[in-house]
């Protein structure tokens, strides 16, 4: 497909803000090394941003590292609200927002070929600090208006079936069934008879039956993350 930079511009200029943080956040992953240092040295100073090759986290440990900050109030950033800036973002929330959605892409490419104990842990570590922000203690992000893990705007038909297919080659079938639907219950619960179907798919014909159980029953309590 050939996208005209002309459309593209003006459409950008109607985006708000925080979708084009988002959209500029997305497209560093996408640029190689050379036209990343190109593009940001006409606004920043590239010689302050150069990485150490032998400092490189890999995914988990960023994830560690994103579930301490996140849980440490890092990424919480208030500002006062009136009737014009109530529907905005503050720049800790969109931040937050950018990299929770970076690590699970990353999280979605790694169940593929990934160790699927650890990439499972993974995505229920980002499902957990989720279920936090909907519980609506405000001590992880601040939202103006209504919040909650909506917000954060989680292509879940993408996400789900990744981790399905990381826990159906790890959990038993009664914690596969359990898992699946407190999980989908608790995050995307519109969807959820598309979500099932997705997660028959992986299980195995033990993993399904627990499933059917699960699934037909009372709505599940949320997940919490499985010790290893």
């Amino acid at each position: 497909m050939t996208i005209d930079r002309a459309k593209l511009r003006v459409a950008i200029r109607k985006l708000g803000d925080e979708y084009v943080y988002f959209m500029l956040d997305e497209a560093l992953e996408m640029l190689p090394d050379a036209k990343l240092a190109k593009l940001v040295g006409q606004y920043l100073d590239v010689k302050r941003l150069q990485g150490d090759e032998n400092n490189k986290r890999d995914l988990f440990e960023q994830l560690a590292e994103f579930e301490r900050a996140s849980l440490a109030r890092e990424f919480y950033d208030s500002f006062r609200v009136d009737s014009k800036n109530f529907m905005q973002k503050s720049n800790g929330t969109r931040a937050w927002i950018a990299e929770c959605r970076r690590l699970l892409d990353q999280l979605v490419d790694a169940s593929k070929k990934g160790d699927p104990v650890k990439v499972g842990t993974g995505f229920e570590t980002i499902f957990n600090l989720l279920h936090r922000i909907d519980e609506g203690r405000d001590d992880l992000l601040f939202f103006a208006d209504e919040g909650g893990s909506w917000q954060v705007g989680i292509d879940w038909e993408k996400v789900f079936p990744a981790w399905f297919q990381c826990l159906s080659r790890t959990a038993s079938p009664d914690e596969y069934g359990r898992l699946v639907v407190a999980a989908i219950d608790d995050l995307d619960q519109a969807d959820r008879r598309d979500h099932l179907e997705a997660a028959r798919r992986p299980a195995t014909a033990a993993q399904k039956k627990a499933l059917a159980k699960a699934g037909t029953g009372e709505p599940a309590p949320p997940m919490t993350k499985r010790p290893r």
